[in-house]
C-alpha cells in the first residue's frame, strides 16, 4: 500500500475534501472544500489525528494535514495541430 505522502510531490494538484476546523487548535480553516490546490511542498510529520504521515504546504497559512486532501490525476498531454500563417508577399505593380 502506497501512502499519499509518497505519491504527492511539489507541483501536484490536490482536492480539498475536509474543511473542518483545525483538529489541534479548533480554529477555522481558510481552505474551501471542493477547491483544488497546488502542492508547494511535502513535509514528513506524524499528525496527532493519526490518519496522516505528512503535512502539505499549499500556500495558505503554514501546512495542512494530508488527510484533508485527495490527489487528483495528472492531466494527460494532448497534441493539437495548429494552422501556421505564412507571411504574404507583396507584388509591386507599375
Amino acid at each position: 500500500m502506497m501512502v499519499m505522502s509518497d505519491a504527492v510531490g511539489p507541483g501536484d494538484l490536490v482536492l480539498c475534501v475536509n474543511a473542518a476546523p483545525n483538529h489541534v487548535s479548533g480554529w477555522p480553516v481558510p481552505l474551501q472544500a471542493g477547491e483544488t490546490y497546488r502542492v508547494l511542498g511535502v513535509m514528513p510529520y506524524a499528525c496527532p489525528c493519526g490518519r496522516s504521515d505528512a503535512l502539505l504546504d499549499v500556500g495558505i497559512d503554514f501546512a495542512w494535514c494530508q488527510s484533508r486532501f485527495r490527489l487528483l490525476p495528472k492531466p494527460k498531454a494532448q497534441t493539437r495541430t495548429r494552422e501556421v500563417a505564412t507571411p504574404r508577399t507583396k507584388e509591386t505593380v507599375r
